[in-house]
This record gives C-alpha cells, sequence and structure tokens, in this order.
C-alpha cells in the first residue's frame, strides 16, 4: 500500500532493506565458490592455491621426517616391513591430500550444498517472504495529526535505523562464510601436509573438520530464514483500539525481537554447528 505519508514511508524504506538483505541471502546461500561475484574471486584463489602448493610439498617431506623421528626409536623398526609400510602409505595419502585436496573440499562442498538444496526443497519456499507493514499501521499513522505524529517520528527513526542495521549485520555474516571458504581453499596445502606426520596429523584433522563446519553454516542459515519465514507470514497483531503511537510501538518492538532471532541465529551458525556436530 503506497502512503505519502513521511512516518509510514520511513518504515517501508527499512522493510524493503530487510526484505532485500533477506532475498539476498537466499541466493548467496546457494551459490558456489566458483561463481560468488562472477567467479574472479574464485580465479585468484586458485593461483594462490597453486603457489602455496609448493610450500606444502616442501613441509610434507618436514613433517615426515619429524614423524618418523618422532614414533621411530631407532632405525631398525624403519626397516621392518610392517612399520616401512605404514610410513609409506602415510606419506602418499599426504601427497595426495596436498596435490588433490581441492578436489576433496569440493567435493565436501557439494554434500554440504546437498543438504542445503534438501531443507529449501522440503520447506516449499521458493525464497524468503517478504516483511510487509500492516494496513492497520498505515490507517492509524495516517489518521494522526501533526502534534500527534512527532512522537511517531521519534518512534519510527528509532524502529528504522534498528532494523537497517541488523540488515546489514546479518548480510555481512553470510558473506563471512564465502570469506571464510577463501580462506580455508587458499590454504589448505599447509594443513594437509600435516597428515604425513603421525605427531602432526591433528593439524590436517582439525583443519577438515573445521571446513566442514565452515560449509554446514550454510544449514543452519537456511533453517533460520526458513524460520523466520513463517514468522513473517504471521505479522504481529494490531491492537486498532490503542493510540497510534502505542500500535507502532509495538508492532516495531515484536518485529524487532523477531529480527534479533533471526540475525543472531545467523551469528551463531558456526557456533551451532559446532556444537552439534562436534566439529
Amino acid at each position: 500500500m503506497d502512503s505519502d505519508n513521511w512516518v509510514v514511508q520511513n518504515l517501508i524504506n527499512a522493510l524493503d532493506t530487510w526484505n532485500s538483505k533477506l532475498g539476498e541471502i537466499w541466493t548467496l546461500i546457494t551459490q558456489t565458490p566458483e561463481t560468488f561475484k562472477g567467479g574472479t574471486i574464485w580465479s585468484v584463489i586458485k593461483t594462490i592455491h597453486g603457489s602455496v602448493q609448493a610450500i606444502g610439498l616442501a613441509l610434507l617431506v618436514l613433517f615426515f621426517v619429524v614423524g618418523v623421528v618422532r614414533t621411530c626409536t631407532n632405525f631398525n623398526e624403519i626397516k621392518r616391513p610392517e612399520q616401512a609400510l605404514k610410513l609409506f602409505v602415510r606419506f602418499a595419502i599426504a601427497k595426495g591430500l596436498v596435490t588433490y585436496g581441492l578436489d576433496l573440499m569440493l567435493a565436501i562442498f557439494k554434500i554440504c550444498q546437498g543438504v542445503i538444496t534438501t531443507i529449501i526443497s522440503a520447506s516449499g519456499l521458493g525464497g524468503a517472504t517478504k516483511t510487509v507493514l500492516p494496513t492497520e499501521i498505515i490507517n492509524a499513522v495516517e489518521s494522526c495529526g501533526f502534534f500527534e505524529s512527532i512522537p511517531l517520528w521519534a518512534v519510527t527513526l528509532i524502529g528504522g535505523l534498528f532494523v537497517t542495521v541488523l540488515s546489514f549485520i546479518m548480510i555481512l555474516t553470510v558473506y563471512g562464510r564465502f570469506f571464510k571458504l577463501y580462506l580455508y581453499t587458499a590454504i589448505s596445502p599447509v594443513p594437509f601436509a600435516a597428515f604425513a606426520g603421525e605427531p602432526t596429523q591433528g593439524i590436517g584433522v582439525t583443519f577438515l573438520k573445521s571446513y566442514t563446519g565452515v560449509c554446514l553454516e550454510g544449514a543452519i542459515i537456511v533453517l533460520a530464514c526458513i524460520i523466520f519465514s513463517l514468522f513473517a507470514s504471521s505479522p504481529p497483531v494490531v491492537d486498532t483500539s490503542a493510540a497510534a503511537v502505542t500500535q507502532v510501538w509495538k508492532y516495531i518492538g515484536e518485529l524487532i525481537f523477531n529480527m534479533l532471532v533471526l540475525v543472531g541465529t545467523i551469528k551463531i551458525s558456526d557456533r551451532v554447528i559446532k556444537e552439534m556436530m562436534g566439529l
């Protein structure tokens, strides 16, 4: 519903910003690192990954030697066929991870994206439900005189500011997930090289668990958006018998509370995954 009232327009603009950022999240969460921002960032990250591979191969030998020294008390142990085979297999696996680790990471990402796609399909939602200013609020505001609308200005300014700030905090968290995916991809040869030594293999295991957690953050973000969309489909009840400023204040208060729950869940999606999966 269109309105020329400044108070109404301020609320509508804030909600438009929120709806725009929420819709952007639905678009971003289904993208891959290769397609994000046209793939330009991915091309640079792949180049960096290739350069870091040389460092990973050098560290591979170092971690392997350290592992042999730490696990074998004397040279005769290495001569034993079972021990020599064990060391050879470990070195071969570590070498494969350093060389083909990018393929492994993409495979993990695709599996996690499959989980996200399944959640979206099962929800039956094609996108985020838009939050719309109720007609009752618009009519109540437009019926106010000049002096009656002064308190409404303050309420809508504060409420609109909160909604706008929450919108940007929410979208920044989603963009931050892509940054973390790129960071993990760029330096992956180094922690993968740690698999060459038994004492250092914990570095590689922690890296893979952390990367899987970052990939699965998308599932928590999607679930949070789905729950909020169901909330948005049933907007806060407006008491038309109350004063206009009371109606607006109650509506904005309940709306911001729901938005805070969504933004808070998105912000702690990494912690939620770690607690749920033990990653």
